[in-house]
């Protein structure tokens, strides 16, 4: 008889499909569908040194924890490359003459035994019993033969999926100690409640275990047999030396180790298998046999399988051809359980093939999406989120970002008064929308070294530390994804946007931002890197190697950017990360010289690298210096400041530095008080004083306001264990930092100037004027003040942005130019200009679409 060829040959069916290996959706073989433990690759990585030695020939490590997981005698323990060189060396060994194999059933049973010369006897499995092996026919069947004999039961079947009780196994084999009986627990483990026999293998009892199905390495061959030291003696000695490698000794090693991988792995198939279950069985002419194990098996009406599978693989999709097992016909095909993703690609495609006329309701499909990654934080993530937002809203597809938490101090206040980064804000922007908090539904806003502020769909839910935010996560999560479920469902597509590096081993067991959220948006993911820092294919090849199977699956190729130079000289460096990750480098974005756009983190601003960092910079006649705090946020207030040509700031951090501007601006904290005594400590609190009395002008923004008054206290400890501290005393305020919070946007008419103050307002507490404080603007909505001081002096504001105007940003810097005698600039072109954001973000999407493959980043997405 013809005997079937076993699944998972994806060679050999990219050649028949037409594709490449890693195209084909592989149903015919069934291994685990959580995919490897994050363990396999750190652990086959400090193996690797070890290649230089021969293996343990008698892998006394593997077996001694085979001893601990099973609790049974090394000596009766055998390793071998895969469970089938145990089996055909088993068959070999055991001296007999003659098997029985109930059937259908694993080939390479019947196989092994031909190979060792044995006659092989099958006992039909009835239709009328759904396959399923009875016991008691088992029974008569031995009963009736005098020959001893080698008797295979699979536990659970393989391709049935359905199991044999323990105790009827051991009932058996008490009962015909002549016999011996060969149990097969490869797909045991998958099975909920299963109770293993290699604890009592002994005697008549020998009992296969594979460690390639659970652990998903099934290229790696590596299996465990368990039997009576004597017969194990003999399957020893037919083995070649060195049978079992150094990688698939240690892999083993760990994995018999690793029961919480096998329970989790268990729920997985179970919660898996049940739905693709009945949605086979809802299919036209579909029967599905109630498998426990990781595939089910099924049969069509009609004897058309050979059919189907070739259909199916038109569509890069193989399942099992069952027609050549004994008892089976071209009714039989079967099936592994895969993830869900997978699954309901499988159910498409045999609805299609099986009725293709049949109306049924659309399946939802995952809105398109893509992720941008970074090897580390400031790598250009945020930029290059932007960009493609920005090109994909030029090719006409409704997109919008996304981020699931992003953790910074610049902030931004929607139209309906919901804090969210100030990132997303931009990239809302270059897709043509309203910033809104459901593109960044969880905000961390540091307070202290150890704590952050918790925004949870632009409102705060209170101040935590580290483990009290993990603690919290489950439920940012959950709010994540809802907003991620929401938003997805407006959009063609969603652009979201990593944090840090997906690589963080210390904060991997509770992310949110990275791969857990890119897994559940089932998303693709760019991998960028800063190559102006150097390094740069050491941080990609690194964050690969630390990322699990599944997660690198999700790499779609990497981004380097900020390249100065011919990137043709790069190209040794692609074909080498190619080879070694399997990932392609996707493009090669430049630097862009003064880009104009707000940067999210503090990274740059502290590095003072966007602005005129020197005294008297050449070129700009107004010299504005910005202290430093080490809380600092929202400091993307001056960035338009920075625009204007005769404006150049500097960042001070010290005395010395500080000379005399024409301007100082203290911006705003998010821990006030301690970035107060921060300033006392440094001595700037009386530069800032001593400068104030020579009638320089000082300029506090939010916190700076704040700090710029007589009194600052914070009763509740909402920023600190500061409690209360006298302020700057340049103006006539006195601040209550209260946990209410201030959240809006609001416009306000400058009394001095009779310009319009616009921006945001985020802020806690309440702000009490003396009557020397001087108002100069109050909200336009409700007549609150939101700035106080003299025009020229000491002044402060609680707005936000309030330099992005152009009306009031020109009049601001003509009236310190006025005070050098200085003439007015003439600022009408660059503010009819004021699209400079707009111009940048063209710009931005330019750039980085000619360095793009943008073919293959919308074949990522699914949009081609």
């Amino acid at each position: 008889m013809s005997l079937p060829s076993h699944g998972g040959d994806v060679d050999a069916l990219a050649r028949e499909a037409g594709c490449a290996p890693g195209d084909i959706l592989d149903f015919s073989a069934s291994i685990n569908p959580l995919g490897p433990p994050e363990w396999l690759r750190p652990v086959l990585s400090g193996a690797v040194s070890r290649l230089a030695h021969y293996p343990d020939p008698h892998c006394r490590e593997l077996r001694a924890r085979a001893r601990e997981r099973h609790g049974v005698d090394e000596a009766r323990v055998v390793a071998g490359n895969g469970t089938s060189e145990l089996l055909f060396a088993l068959a070999r060994a055991c001296g007999l003459s003659n098997a029985l194999v109930p059937e259908p059933s694993y080939v390479d049973y019947r196989r092994a035994c031909l190979a060792a010369g044995m006659d092989v006897e099958g006992l039909p499995l009835r239709h009328e019993d759904a396959l399923a092996l009875d016991p008691g026919a088992l029974r008569a069947r031995l009963a009736a033969s005098g020959a001893r004999r080698a008797v295979f039961i699979a536990r659970p079947n393989n391709p049935t999926g359905l199991d044999v009780p323990a105790q009827d196994v051991r009932g058996l084999a008490r009962e015909f100690p002549e016999h011996l009986f060969v149990v097969d627990e490869a797909f045991g483990s998958f099975v909920e409640g299963f109770e293993s026999l290699a604890g009592e293998a002994t005697g008549n009892v020998a009992v296969l275990l594979s460690l390639t199905k659970m652990f998903a390495v099934p290229g790696l061959r590596l299996g465990l047999a368990v039997m009576d030291e004597a017969l194990a003696g003999k399957l020893r000695a037919g083995l070649a030396p060195w049978n079992v490698n150094v990688l698939a000794q240690a892999v083993g090693e760990r994995a018999l180790a690793d029961q919480d991988f096998e329970e989790r792995s268990r729920k997985a198939a179970a919660s898996l298998r049940e739905p693709l279950a009945r949605e086979l069985a809802g299919l036209p002419g579909v029967s599905v046999w109630p498998g426990r194990a990781n595939y089910l098996l099924c049969r069509l009406e009609r004897p058309e399988v050979p059919a189907l599978r070739a259909a199916l693989l038109k569509r890069r999709i193989a399942v099992r051809d069952c027609s050549n097992f004994a008892g089976l016909d071209a009714r039989f095909f079967r099936v592994a359980v895969r993830p869900q993703a997978d699954n309901e690609r499988l159910l498409d495609a045999l609805a299609d093939h099986l009725d293709p006329a049949r109306p049924r309701p659309a399946r939802r499909r995952p809105t398109p999406a893509l992720m941008v990654q970074g090897t580390t934080s400031n790598a250009g993530k945020s930029v290059l989120a932007a960009a493609l937002c920005r090109i994909l809203r030029r090719r006409g597809v409704r997109v919008a970002p996304f981020k699931a938490q992003n953790m910074s101090l610049n902030s931004f206040v929607t139209a309906r008064g919901e804090e969210m980064g100030r990132a997303q804000a931009l990239q809302a922007q270059a897709c043509g929308l309203a910033p809104e908090a459901r593109m960044n539904p969880v905000l961390l806003k540091p307070c202290s070294d150890t704590g952050s502020q918790v925004i949870v769909l632009g409102r705060p839910v209170g101040t935590m530390r580290v483990r009290e935010y993990v603690a919290y996560k489950p439920t940012a999560f959950r709010a994540a994804k809802e907003a991620y479920d929401s938003l997805a469902a407006d959009f063609d597509a969603v652009i979201l946007e990593g944090a840090g590096s997906p690589a963080e081993v210390n904060l991997k067991a509770h992310d949110m931002v990275n791969m857990a959220m890119a897994k559940y948006a089932r998303s693709r993911v760019l991998l960028a890197g800063d190559i102006d820092r150097g390094g740069v294919f050491a941080a990609l090849a690194g964050t690969m190697e630390l990322l699990p199977e599944d997660e690198r699956a999700l790499v779609g190729g990497y981004v380097l950017n900020r390249f100065r130079g011919d990137p043709s000289l790069l190209e040794p460096a692609h074909r080498y990360m190619l080879d070694l990750t399997g990932k392609p480098v996707l493009g090669v974005v430049p630097e862009i010289a003064a880009l104009g756009l707000p940067e999210e983190d503090s990274v740059s601003f502290k590095a003072g690298i966007f602005w005129s960092g020197s005294l008297g910079a050449v070129g700009r006649e107004l010299d504005i210096a910005v202290i430093d705090l080490p809380h600092i946020s929202n400091f993307t207030d001056f960035d338009a400041l920075s625009r204007e040509p005769d404006a150049g700031l500097r960042v001070v951090r010290r005395v010395a530095d500080l000379g005399r501007p024409d301007a100082v601006i203290l911006p705003g904290s998010k821990n006030t008080l301690a970035d107060l005594a921060d300033l006392r400590a440094r001595g700037l609190a009386d530069a800032l004083a001593a400068l104030a009395a020579e009638g320089a002008e000082i300029v506090g923004v939010c916190a700076g306001l704040q700090m710029l008054g007589r009194e600052l206290s914070d009763p509740t400890g909402l920023e600190s264990g500061l409690g209360r501290a006298p302020g700057l005393g340049l103006l006539d305020l006195a601040t209550e930092l209260l946990p209410g919070k201030t959240l809006r946007q609001a416009r306000a008419l400058h009394a001095a100037s009779g310009q319009m103050m616009e921006g945001y307002e985020i802020h806690h507490g309440v702000t009490r004027a003396g009557s020397g404080a001087g108002l100069l603007a109050a909200r336009e909505a409700d007549g609150q003040a939101v700035a106080w001081g003299e025009p020229g002096r000491v002044w402060g504001t609680y707005l936000h942005g309030l330099f992005d105007a152009p009306g009031f940003r020109g009049w601001w810097l003509d009236a310190l130019r006025a005070r050098k005698g200085l003439p007015p600039l003439e600022r009408a072109a660059l503010h009819e200009a004021e699209g400079s954001v707009e111009a940048a973000l063209d710009r931005l999407a330019d750039t980085v679409e000619a360095a793009l493959d943008m073919e293959a980043v919308t074949a990522l997405m699914g949009l081609r």
